[in-house]
Formats: structure tokens, C-alpha cells, sequence
């Protein structure tokens, strides 16, 4: 599997297949049939379904059933797998696959560029002319980057990790309940006690200190087996949740990472591990499963039955939604600017990206509830919106939490069909969102526009850091000299 500079995965001859390339999937059907000397009508119906039905499936745009995929095949005289499996028949086809792939692009989208209808009256010199600028115009993109784009892409290749899992990974659960086995937990909130308890049965010592480096939320001593953390903890920072994040680098036996793309799954692992030992799931999902019989699943229920935030609720919810309630999600944690810090999604739901496929750093839109929920009178409760967007429409129920660094909404949310699970289903909160369309929210109104057109000049508040490289060192943005320091005066204290 490729990556293509639009941010989306390019399939290879033996990756097509099923739902993953239904353009290709859909160009090949239609060879075939032009090959036969069928029109579109005759192929429908010797298949058994409607011309309009056959249409869409030609177009890429429906996933047929396997039935008919079935039916079509023998009309065509090939097999499924061929249909599923085959690469392009020729330059043309590949041409024409290659270019609809990139028009239905989010991100080409987002460049409000114009798009082409992919028929035989378009030229091979045309299609190829396309492609080519279509290519050059991506390189482009590529080359006046910002320079975090390594992180912004191994951040790209995790999110697709956890979108084909599901955001679900049986060893990290394994290893939680493990360790929570090792501790004797029985039942309820995982308390600091029994934390530590199971801390000390691995062989550390849990130290609390005052001058803990400023860039680390804890160090842990591999030569002593001593782990410090800050005396006072921090407002935004869950205590247990650092420890367990220290204790799980080692429970997964982590080495320093090679690069950043590792030390991202490093982090993502640790993270998750934590939050399984937090809300184990045993315990968990008994719960989960009769809040949705009784269709009345409700984050703030998750969250004061574990003793833990908000966003830790939401992170431990799509772990476990799609797995066991058959529910698929999505989080977003977006700041009081807009700015998005933390996406998921295997629902379906649109988010904005670059051309590299990255979420973070992308400013949400403002129908969605991550931003109006700012606007609302109790910011700290839970608001359910309803919002209709290109992709579909989605439900999300959202709250903010406080930070060190200001104010966060927490969204969690799923498709319109799976609400009914959902308490706060019946909110009257609704948005139309067709971003990424400019008029919908990013472009002013033109009664604004006459207005002050020309006669704004904000003073930026520049972001340095999105100019820097990535820190260097195995663990980027710790001061290692910082870190030993601190190590050797606690060893000879």
C-alpha cells in the first residue's frame, strides 16, 4: 500500500480488493461490459437490478452487494476474485482510475478546484495531461511543507493503524489485565493504592518530587528501578494515568525509539495502556453493553464509574464501541481557537486535512459541536448536536475540560442511525456544515466583506514552533542533559 501526496492510499495490484477500491472496482465492470458489446441497460438487466443501481456501482460510488457482484460476474463470464483482484487493463483505465481517486480527494476538495466527468469522450492525451499536472501540483504541496511534516506524516500512518483496528488491540488489553491481575483488583475506580501496589510488585519505587525536568511528565530510573513523579500534580494530568503511562513503556518493553513515527506508537501504546488499566475491560464492557440495551449510553456515566476525565472516557469509549457494542465513532479534542488536537474516526466523518492526510493542527468547522459548544451558557456538561455534512449525518455529544493550556472541547460521536443508542438523542441542537466549501464557514460574509475588505491588518500571533524542525534526540522535545542531571543528583542524595 502507497500513500499518495492527497492524502489518501493508492492501492496496489494485489491490495485491491471489496470496499478498499471500488473505482477500480466499478472501471473494471464497465470494460468488461463495453468488451461484451452490452450497453449499461443490458448488463442491469441480465444482472437483475436497476440501470441507476449498476450506474453508481460503475461510478465507484456504491459498494455492491456480494450477490450481485456475484451475478455480474457470471454475465461478464470472470469471477469475483477477478473482478475484485485484477489490475487495470490497460494505460487508459489505469488513467482514468488514477484520476477520480485524486478529484474525490478531501483535500482536492479543499482546493476548490474544478473537476473533470471521467468518460470515453475524454482523450488518453487529455487524461494523461491531467494526471501529470495532477502529479506536479502534489509535488509542489510536498516541497514548501512545513518542516514537521515527518510527524504530521507517521501521525497519518497511525491514524490509519487505529482506523483498521478499529482503535482496538487485544495485546495492549492483555497486558493491562495482566498487570491489573498482578495488583488484585476486584472491582470499581482503580485507585492510586492499588496502582501502586501493582507498581511495586513489578520492582519499582514510585519517588514524588519538585524539580522534576520541565519537559517530562515523569522519569523513570532503569538502573535503580525508581520512577519520579511531580509533587504537585498537574490540574491537567491525571496522576494515575502518568504513573501507569511510566510502568507501561516498560510492561510493553520499549526500547528508545528509532525515529519519530515509533516514538508516536510508543506514546499511542503507553496511552492506551493505561487507559485499559483505568477502565478495564471486563468491567467495562458490561457496563457499556447495558447502557445500550437499555439505550442510554452516556459518556459522563463512563466517566464518573471509572473516576476519570472526560477525554480519558472518550479515548477508552472508541477503543472498545466498535469491538463489542458494534458501534463505530469518533473523538475529536479541539481547542477554544478551533485548532483540532486529537481525531479519530471509523464512522465515516470528514475531517479537515492537508495534502499529507494530517488531521491535527487543521482548524475545525464552526457548525460543528466542538466549536459551538463554546457558545453554549454551561460549557461543562455534556451538549448533543446533530450535524449534517457532505459524509453524512452525525451525531456527537461534547463537553469542555479545563488545561494548563486553556480550554478543550472533548467530542465523542457516531452516525445518525446509531443515536438512537445514545442518551441525548433527542437534543434539538442541528447544524448544516458543507465545508470543506469556503461560503460555509471560512470565508466572511459579503456584508462584512463591502465592508472591511482592505482595511484589517491583524497582528498575527506567530506560532514559532510550526517553523521549527523536530527536536533532536530519541525522545523528541526532552533535554536529555536536563534529564541525567537530574538522575545523578537523586542517585547520590
Amino acid at each position: 500500500m502507497t500513500t499518495s501526496a492527497w492524502g489518501h492510499e493508492e492501492p496496489t495490484s494485489t491490495e485491491q480488493g471489496g470496499a478498499a477500491d471500488l473505482i477500480g472496482l466499478g472501471r473494471r465492470i464497465r470494460s468488461l461490459r463495453k468488451e461484451r458489446g452490452l450497453t449499461l441497460a443490458e448488463l442491469a438487466e441480465r444482472a437483475g437490478t436497476a440501470t441507476s443501481q449498476l450506474s453508481v456501482i460503475e461510478n465507484g460510488r456504491r459498494e455492491p452487494r456480494l450477490s450481485l457482484l456475484r451475478r455480474l460476474a457470471e454475465v461478464l463470464g470472470t469471477s469475483v476474485d477477478a473482478l475484485l483482484g485484477a489490475a487495470p487493463a490497460n494505460r487508459r483505465e489505469a488513467l482514468e482510475i488514477q484520476l477520480e481517486r485524486t478529484q474525490r480527494s478531501p483535500f482536492y476538495e479543499q482546493l476548490g478546484l474544478p473537476t473533470v466527468r471521467v468518460s470515453s469522450a475524454l482523450s488518453t492525451e487529455v487524461l494523461e495531461a491531467l494526471v501529470a499536472l495532477q502529479e506536479k501540483l502534489a509535488q509542489a504541496l510536498e516541497k514548501n511543507s512545513a518542516t514537521p511534516e515527518e510527524a504530521r506524516r507517521a501521525n497519518v500512518q497511525l491514524r490509519r493503524l487505529m482506523r483498521e483496528q478499529d482503535n482496538y488491540f487485544p495485546d495492549l488489553e492483555q497486558a493491562a489485565k495482566q498487570l491489573l491481575t498482578l495488583g488484585g483488583y476486584s472491582s470499581g475506580p482503580v485507585s492510586n493504592s492499588t496502582i501502586s501496589e501493582m507498581v511495586g510488585k513489578l520492582g519499582y519505587s514510585i519517588h514524588h518530587v519538585t524539580d522534576l525536568p520541565h519537559s517530562t511528565r515523569s522519569v523513570t530510573d532503569l538502573l535503580n528501578k525508581r520512577i519520579y513523579l511531580v509533587q504537585s500534580p498537574r490540574a491537567d494530568h491525571d496522576p494515575r494515568a502518568v504513573l501507569l503511562q511510566a510502568v507501561g513503556h516498560q510492561v510493553l518493553g520499549h526500547e528508545p525509539p528509532k525515529d519519530y513515527a515509533e516514538f508516536l506508537f510508543q506514546r499511542v501504546q503507553a496511552n492506551y495502556f493505561a487507559a485499559a488499566v483505568m477502565l478495564p475491560e471486563d468491567k467495562t464492557v458490561p457496563f457499556l453493553t447495558e447502557a445500550k440495551k437499555n439505550r442510554d449510553l452516556f459518556l459522563e456515566d463512563l466517566k464518573d464509574r471509572f473516576a476519570v476525565s472526560h477525554e480519558t472516557a472518550g479515548h477508552r469509549f472508541t477503543n472498545l464501541a466498535t469491538r463489542h457494542l458494534g458501534i463505530r465513532t469518533h473523538f475529536h479534542k479541539v481547542d477554544s481557537s478551533g485548532v483540532i488536537h486529537k481525531a479519530y474516526e471509523n464512522n465515516g466523518l470528514v475531517f479537515p486535512m492537508d495534502h499529507t492526510g494530517a488531521i491535527e493542527g487543521q482548524i475545525s468547522c464552526r457548525k460543528w459541536s466542538g466549536r459551538t459548544v463554546f457558545d453554549q451558557p454551561n460549557q461543562f456538561t455534556a451538549f448533543a448536536q446533530y450535524t449534517d455534512t457532505p459524509s453524512g449525518t452525525f451525531w456527537c455529544s461534547t463537553r469542555t475540560e479545563l488545561s494548563s493550556q486553556g480550554a478543550f472541547s472533548i467530542g465523542v460521536g457516531v452516525a445518525f442511525t446509531d443515536a438512537r443508542w445514545f442518551r441525548g438523542r433527542d437534543t434539538p441542537h442541528r447544524t448544516v456544515s458543507t465545508c470543506p466549501d469556503p461560503s460555509c464557514c471560512r470565508r466572511p460574509p459579503e456584508e462584512l466583506s463591502r465592508v472591511w475588505a482592505g482595511h484589517a491588518w491583524p497582528n498575527t500571533r506567530a506560532q514559532s514552533h510550526v517553523l521549527a524542525a523536530l527536536p533532536e534526540g530519541a525522545f523528541p522535545g526532552v533535554d536529555e542533559r536536563e534529564v541525567y542531571e537530574f538522575l545523578q543528583a537523586h542517585d547520590d542524595a
